[in-house]
């Protein structure tokens, strides 16, 4: 799966789980970026894209996240 596979099936995450349709999912995008990104979001979130993708993440992992692009290298290197 490459990258723009990748961030085609997160747009839908996001607007599934933030239910927005106006997120652009840009590598420097993170929590601070957009409304309602909160903890729980952020739980959401997570499990939301382990399901899509059939993966799971590391607490450490997860912990490591800064941003959106850091999760599309995490998927990429899972898938």
């Amino acid at each position: 799966m490459d990258e723009t596979q990748i961030y085609a099936r997160l747009a839908q995450i996001f607007e599934s789980v933030f239910d927005e349709d106006s997120v652009e999912l840009t590598p420097e995008l993170s929590a601070k970026d957009v409304d309602g990104w909160d903890s729980l979001a952020h739980i959401r979130l997570i499990l939301t894209v382990e399901k899509a993708f059939k993966i799971k993440f590391s607490t450490s992992e997860i912990g490591k996240l800064a941003n959106v692009g850091d999760l599309v290298r995490l998927i990429k290197a899972r898938t």
